[in-house]
């Protein structure tokens, strides 16, 4: 199974997807901007839903502008949809290979919306380029927003449903998606698309910018609404309605996509010279019944799917908590990278929020996702109404009371100065946190720890003199070819002082190769 790979320097690879031969809101340049709601492009969906899936084609000049020639490709900035406004300026990306699909643009004010047509005056580049042969109605690639004063950009929405924003360090890292369907399949996945876009300016700086996107593939339509604001980092609130037009066996809400390559925790698996290479190094989860969990990320041989079930959960996200540039030594900024967390803005009643990791030997490959996949079955015809919010920073929105993991390591397990014990892993769990501070060796801090399979050996608690951090030490016998769930926490006196440490132990993972 070849799972799916996107290049990094583009929001998204290529994916099957559809615009439908639908009578459009408006058309060409030129034409009278037509009225426009949030309600109608519902019932566009669901009109939509009720058709066969009509597959759009590539440009076929697209295909031909590759990498090095993209990157010459320039928006004219003074182009820009909302220039000279009190807002958000709003640029777009030219068609290439790796996006040769075209969306369609339209501009809202004041209720009505305006086509934005493509036209090759509003990119600069060579006079050789091989984009000057995309025909007059070549349409977008996608668009990005900058900010009002400067010619960043904070946020980006690029290939099938893909968008990102920056955290509050200014940086680009993982990626959302609209919808994530049958991810992690042996059938394969399918990737529905955004084919319009539906663009309001912000009323004044600071103030949300709207985008509305109708989502088309072959087992769903659907229309969107974000709302997007510009503050620490990025915040998005977002409505999904949803209209299947055949069965999903995995529908997967609110998704996110990250890399995760090698850490201090497995650093032989990256045949290369920087300590650690990921854009998240964990999933986060906060539990309907309130538990926070921390999950580090893994990149096991093939392919794994783990599921963690729950009722009306309260937020998950891949979160980037190694913050240390040293742990990095990297000009791609890795310290930097946001955190994503997803906040329910209902109920989402019972299903679990699904972890995907696949392997990888290389940072361009987006080899991990995670998604709400509710209990109910998602069968043709139904329809589905999701809001959430969207949280872009440098940690979680709704930092934990208790302590939190800061660090897993694995090694040979045994004491320091003896010959490791044969089939033996050892686990160093750090722990930092207000509730630990204070107490000392004398505490009586407990570890308590579970394995689904294997046994646990041996097991110590320390702090780590002059950090304020502590230590949980696991010596682990696995089983021989099953994997292993293994969880842990610190407690005083019965009550939790820290989150739980979930991980799963993989046959891959030899106490000697660690």
């Amino acid at each position: 199974m070849t799972w799916t790979i996107r290049r990094r320097a583009f929001m998204a690879g290529a994916a099957a997807a559809a615009l439908p031969l639908f009578v459009p809101l408006a058309g060409a340049a030129g034409e009278t901007a037509a009225a426009f709601s949030f309600d109608w492009l519902t019932e566009r969906a669901a009109a939509l839903a009720r058709q066969d899936y009509r597959p759009r084609q590539p440009v076929e000049a697209a295909l031909r502008i590759g990498y090095n020639d993209h990157w010459q490709i320039r928006y004219r900035r003074e182009r820009s949809l909302f220039a000279g406004g009190p807002g958000y300026p709003v640029s777009f990306f030219a068609l290439n290979k790796y996006a040769a699909k075209p969306v369609r643009v339209f501009a809202l004010e004041e209720g009505r919306a305006r086509p934005f047509a493509y036209s090759p005056d509003l990119f600069s580049m060579p006079a050789d380029s091989v984009a000057r042969d995309l025909p007059p109605e070549a349409g977008f690639a996608g668009f990005r927003i900058h900010e009002h004063v400067a010619e960043t950009d904070w946020a980006a929405f690029q290939g099938a449903s893909y968008f990102r924003a920056v955290g509050g360090a200014g940086q680009y890292g993982l990626s959302a998606r609209g919808l994530a369907v049958d991810t992690g399949s042996p059938a394969g996945e399918e990737f529905p698309e955004f084919t319009e876009f539906y663009i309001a300016p912000a009323a004044e700086p600071g103030a949300p910018l709207r985008v509305y996107a109708l989502l088309d593939g072959p087992s769903v339509a659907g229309a969107y609404a974000f709302s997007l604001e510009r503050g620490e980092g990025v915040l998005m609130e977002v409505e999904a309605r949803l209209f299947l037009r055949a069965d999903i066996a995995r529908l997967g809400v609110a998704p996110l996509t990250s890399m995760y390559w090698y850490s201090e925790r497995d650093r032989r698996k990256g045949l290369d010279w920087r300590p650690e290479v990921h854009d998240s190094d964990g999933l986060a989860l906060w539990t309907g019944a309130g538990e926070r969990v921390w999950r580090p990320l893994n990149n096991p041989q093939g392919a794994v799917l783990s599921s963690f079930v729950d009722r009306d959960p309260r937020g998950f996200g891949l979160q980037q908590r190694d913050r240390d540039i040293d742990h990095y030594l990297d000009g791609a900024a890795y310290h930097l990278r946001p955190s994503l967390w997803v906040e329910p803005l209902h109920a989402w009643g019972e299903g679990s929020v699904q972890l995907f990791e696949f392997h990888t030997d290389l940072e361009v490959t987006d080899n991990v996702a995670a998604f709400w996949n509710p209990v109910a079955p998602a069968r043709r015809g139904a329809e589905m109404d999701y809001r959430y919010r969207l949280h872009w920073l440098d940690d979680e929105p709704f930092v934990p009371s208790v302590g939190r993991v800061t660090s897993t390591r694995m090694g040979s397990g045994g004491l320091p100065g003896e010959p490791p014990k044969p089939g033996v892993v050892k686990y160093v769990v750090e722990f930092e946190g207000d509730r630990l501070e204070g107490l000392d060796p004398h505490s009586e801090i407990e570890a308590e720890v579970g394995a689904s399979a294997g046994s646990i050996e041996t097991l110590e608690v320390h702090p780590l003199v002059g950090t304020g951090r502590w230590r949980a030490f696991i010596d682990f016998r696995p089983p021989a070819e099953e994997p292993a769930e293994l969880r842990a926490y610190l407690a005083l006196d019965g009550e939790p002082l820290t989150e739980t440490w979930l991980f799963q132990h993989r046959p891959e993972f030899l106490p000697n190769d660690a």
